[in-house]
């Protein structure tokens, strides 16, 4: 029986775009199966959570994730646009979002589709690489997603017309990230036990073989 990691993971993180690859991976080498679980970002879920951060946390986390994606070998640029609207005059988060509740949507579509893994890094790295500009426009987003295995006016369509039950299994992945021991993303769970961010991969990796994880043949 395969192991199984619960990834609770947001398009808006910059360390759940670092960690995909490595989960990938993963899945490739090693007896293990990733159920992917979208949750939508700290700043939509909790919009007052930035409003009262030192400064100092912003100006780390700007330096710290290109830091780690040059660690990784990846790239790394803030995304344009980002994926959550914020007015910068006030540092508050509109409640109208013109980019997060669709991607979530799709993202738990591919999930449910068994192509989870793949359109979380197609997508990420086309809104984290800093390769495109405008990551919404043009085929950009479609390419993206064909590159996973889906077709992105038909997920379109289906995310559109079951947002309300989409919406309510993001809820529901929100909820049992909580259970899970953490409220950030990526949070992987692995019998109980969480591991929080990408730097946590090793760790991860380390108590599954502890548990009898093997290579695959």
């Amino acid at each position: 029986m395969s192991h199984r990691v619960e990834l609770y993971w947001s398009f808006r993180s910059p360390y759940s775009y670092l960690v995909v690859p490595r989960l990938i991976a993963l899945e490739h080498d090693w007896d293990a199966v990733v159920d992917v679980r979208p949750v939508l970002p700290i700043a939509v879920r909790q919009p007052e959570f930035f409003a009262h951060a030192d400064p100092l946390w912003t100006s780390y986390l700007m330096r710290d994730c290109v830091r780690s994606a040059e660690f990784a070998g990846m790239t790394l640029r803030w995304p344009r646009p980002d994926p959550v609207a914020m007015d910068f005059a006030t540092r508050t988060y509109p409640k109208e979002q013109p980019h997060i509740h669709r991607l979530t949507r799709l993202g738990q579509l591919a999930s449910e589709r068994r192509f989870g893994l793949p359109l979380l890094r197609a997508v990420s790295h086309l809104i984290w690489s800093g390769e495109v500009d405008g990551w919404h426009e043009g085929d950009h987003l479609a390419r993206a997603v064909a590159e996973a295995g889906g077709d992105l006016a038909e997920m379109d369509a289906a995310q559109e017309t079951q947002a309300e039950r989409l919406d309510t299994a993001i809820r529901e992945n929100e909820a049992n990230q909580r259970l899970g021991g953490h409220y950030g993303v990526p949070l992987m769970v692995y019998e109980g036990e969480p591991f929080f961010g990408q730097d946590r991969y090793d760790q991860l990796l380390w108590r599954m073989r502890q548990k009898g994880m093997g290579r695959r043949s």
